[in-house]
């Protein structure tokens, strides 16, 4: 069952007003902190000041791909409530989990039903999954159906080229929140308008379930 959304990849103060401001805003909004080949990525002094405004009780998430000390130290102390970390090891994220006491998504990029083989390992140190596709920055798409038999004790998340105007019902039955970016955008930068069509759209399902 749908329990709520992300909107990933938030660069601009205009987007994030509106969708802070939102009668139905999504339960996590994710900022790309360290991956600079992402058109999304936004720098630490913009990162600042974008973070100033209101949260209005939504999560703030900072998506990290294999963060070095430096940016974890960059951001400790700006208002994040969870760390979404890519390519680290369960190790790693224990210490970034203790050092920086945050709460954790972790992603696994899925191509096929060997990437899913790993979540078990990292059991101890997330208390979310992201199951993402191999795309990164460019919105791929993975096969949702390998996770249909998957059977997790933590919520699990779920990316990966989904579009908001789909039937978003489908991924109630394998996942408790969607996290789109790409799919949000036109022409590379979020699209106000679809936005909405997506916020109504998940808030329509929760009512119906």
């Amino acid at each position: 069952m749908i329990d709520g959304c992300k909107i990933c990849g938030v660069s601009d103060l205009d987007t994030l007003s509106f969708i802070v401001n939102h009668p139905y805003p999504p339960k996590f909004i994710g900022f790309i902190c360290n991956y600079q080949k992402s058109p999304r990525y936004v720098d630490f002094e913009q990162l600042k000041k974008l973070l100033t405004i209101n949260k209005n009780n939504i999560q703030f998430v900072a998506v990290l791909v294999k963060p070095s000390k430096e940016i974890l130290e960059k951001i400790k102390n700006l208002p994040f409530d969870y760390y979404q970390l890519y390519d680290c090891t369960p190790e790693q994220i224990g210490s970034i989990k203790n050092t920086y006491d945050k709460k954790i998504i972790t992603a696994f990029t899925i191509k096929d039903k060997t990437d899913l083989e790993k979540y078990k390992d990292f059991n101890e140190v997330t208390d979310i999954y992201l199951f993402d596709s191999k795309g990164y920055e460019k919105s791929k798409s993975f096969d949702h159906n390998l996770i249909t038999d998957i059977k997790l004790n933590k919520k699990l998340m779920i990316a990966g080229n989904i579009n908001y105007n789909e039937d978003l019902e489908n991924y109630g039955k394998i996942a408790d929140f969607i996290d789109l970016s790409g799919g949000l955008e036109t022409s590379g930068l979020k699209d106000l308008s679809k936005i909405e069509i997506f916020l109504k759209k998940v808030k329509q399902i929760k009512n119906e379930t």
